[in-house]
């Protein structure tokens, strides 16, 4: 990666983690360039639009349909958010360790793996009718599913649950402090229950890094 800023997430903030094991911790600007654009797919509601940029193909070769699983629980995470009073765009970046890595080197100084990153969108002025770009969320496959076995829970709930988690941070949740993550951690599970995922927190304690 080069050493100067990434055009991809020059828009940017510091992007924020959801490494809390066993709590893990949408865009006009690109996602991280070494995403590629290989097997994105656009798909826009009423008044949301989620592009996902397939960049590693394990997510789909054990999971098969990954995009309906990372729409589903996207919109869910959005659904009930009082910030959004109008179209909002968001991308999924579905990545490795490698991907992961190099981000959270760059970014966080980290030079290790996550299972998540959020970029939150830098808020500017936008014309009027404009979408709100709400930044990207970029997850490292390998991780969620070495998490994912080592708690014991599908592979399939453990990505919805990161999506959802990494949405939140895009909204402005986090768990810097115990009254946040209790907040925060509320809100997901609340959220996975529509979409019939257990609650993530009760088998395991853990925590986002």
């Amino acid at each position: 990666m080069t050493a100067g800023p990434d055009p991809a997430l020059r828009r940017r903030r510091v992007p924020r983690s959801g490494k809390r094991i066993a709590r893990p911790r949408w865009r006009r600007p690109r996602p991280p360039s070494s995403a590629g654009r290989a097997g994105e797919t656009h798909v826009t509601a009423t008044l949301l639009a989620i592009d996902i940029a397939e960049a590693c193909p394990l997510w789909r070769r054990n999971l098969g349909d990954v995009d309906a699983l990372c729409l589903s629980a996207a919109r869910a995470a959005l659904a009930g958010a009082e910030v959004l009073h109008g179209p909002a765009e968001l991308s999924l970046v579905l990545g490795d360790d490698a991907m992961l890595r190099a981000l959270n080197c760059r970014w966080r100084e980290q030079d290790r793996a996550t299972n998540v990153l959020s970029f939150p969108a830098l808020d500017v002025a936008l014309p009027e009718g404009a979408p709100r770009l709400l930044g990207d969320v970029v997850l490292a496959f390998e991780t969620i599913a070495t998490e994912a076995a080592a708690q014991g829970k599908p592979l399939a709930d453990h990505l919805r649950h990161l999506v959802v988690h990494g949405v939140l941070h895009l909204l402005g949740l986090d768990h810097a402090t115990p009254a946040e993550a209790a907040q925060m951690e509320a809100r997901e599970i609340a959220v996975l229950a529509q979409l019939g995922v257990p609650d993530p927190y009760r088998p395991l304690g853990g925590s986002h890094g």
